[in-house]
């Protein structure tokens, strides 16, 4: 059983980092129930086939506009430990599901709050994406080459990262509070904030006068010959990550390069020289070729796969990483513990499987006006 065994998580359905990190509480062991809108007559119903964020979970069909439907939402609320919701700052006060009225309801619940301009201030209630939150940040500008436009790195920087992650963060220590009080709290968790946050090491290091905001001007954004990427003879490429010396002393041991020419590589007026030099030495050989080289050595060097090569990769397939049980991959829980046993939860439920039993599981009793699959 996972380590959040015994926890209830309710989680009002939304997108992006708003389910993954009910996908990581499921992960981890709590029990989680996820309250789905009743799908418009006409309207398809969306496969939940290949929903990696949605897997763990119940589903409960509920219209927050009706009263009956609301009083059973607030009947599950009094028997959760945890919420998690990701609407505009207001909505859920609207419906009567707010911080303030869950918690007369049930003074010990962690509310978890789930936005990416936050809860306040002049943005909060107008819409946005991973990529606009991380453009506040000054994280995006700090993405891409130089002389070229910021590259969004996918949604994982904001969405999964500044988002989901910081909310279980929130939620699990307020968790660990409220046990020990009664007393549960509101968690604000914005993308926003967590790209600030995220972005501190790299304001530490530029207040030192050891980083530049010029893109692709840095140790580690691409621009130092010894952490870059590098093209092989078939087009393919090798990542290099060689920072410290005796690191660098192995690489240039297996490239066959001199140290003799790489005496001044901290001098960033040489770098575009080095990084000549080891660009011309990769084009050498495939990349396949370059990882018999460096495998199993401390040269900090390895392979570029593709999403699907990675699936393959002696490493990732000896840890387990994924499962392919389902019919297509998947990432196992992580992290792993050495007592508790997190296993594959169950795939993504269809809209509002297995919700009634939970809800009566829960609250002890049926639930008032049971919706169907779509209304």
């Amino acid at each position: 059983m996972g380590p959040l065994t015994g926890t209830r998580v309710i989680e009002f359905a939304g997108i992006g980092p708003t389910p993954f990190a009910c996908m990581m509480l499921a992960d981890l062991g709590a029990e989680v129930i996820r309250i789905d809108r009743p799908v418009p007559k006409g309207q398809p119903v969306q496969d939940p086939y290949g929903d990696v964020t949605g897997r763990g979970r119940a589903s409960l069909m509920l219209d927050l506009k009706s009263d009956a439907d609301r009083a059973d939402a607030m009947a599950l609320i009094a028997e959760a430990d945890i919420l998690v919701e990701g609407f505009r700052p207001g909505v859920m006060e609207r419906l009567g599901l707010g911080p303030e009225a869950c918690h007369a309801r049930n003074p010990a619940l962690v509310y978890g709050r789930m936005t990416g301009w936050g809860q306040d201030g002049p943005l909060s209630h107008t819409a946005g994406h991973d990529i606009n939150y991380i453009s506040l940040s000054g994280a995006l500008w700090s993405f891409g080459e130089g002389d070229r436009r910021p590259l969004p790195p996918l949604n994982l920087l904001g969405d999964f990262g500044a988002g989901s992650t910081f909310l279980v963060v929130g939620v699990l220590a307020a968790l660990m509070r409220a046990r020990e009080t009664g007393q549960g709290d509101v968690v604000d968790a914005a993308i926003c904030d967590g790209a600030n946050l995220l972005m501190g090491f790299v304001r530490g290091l530029h207040a030192r006068g050891h980083w530049g905001y010029e893109r692709a001007s840095n140790r580690l954004d691409g621009a130092a010959p010894f952490y870059s990427v590098y093209e092989c003879a078939d087009g393919k490429w090798f990542s290099v990550g060689a920072l410290e010396p005796q690191f660098f002393a192995e690489l240039l041991r297996l490239t066959g390069l001199s140290a003799e020419d790489f005496t001044d590589r901290h001098n960033p007026e040489r770098w575009p020289e080095l990084a000549d030099r080891l660009r011309a030495v990769f084009r050498t050989r495939t990349r396949d070729e370059w990882s018999a080289v460096f495998d199993g050595t401390d040269a900090c060097c390895a392979p570029v796969l593709d999403p699907d090569e990675a699936l393959a990769d002696p490493h990732n397939l000896a840890r387990g990483l994924n499962d392919m049980s389902q019919g297509f991959a998947q990432p196992m829980p992580t992290p792993r513990f050495a007592r508790a046993q997190c296993d594959l939860p169950k795939p993504a439920p269809h809209l509002g499987e297995g919700g009634e039993d939970r809800f009566r599981q829960w609250t002890g009793r049926a639930r008032t006006e049971a919706e169907p699959a779509s209304a």
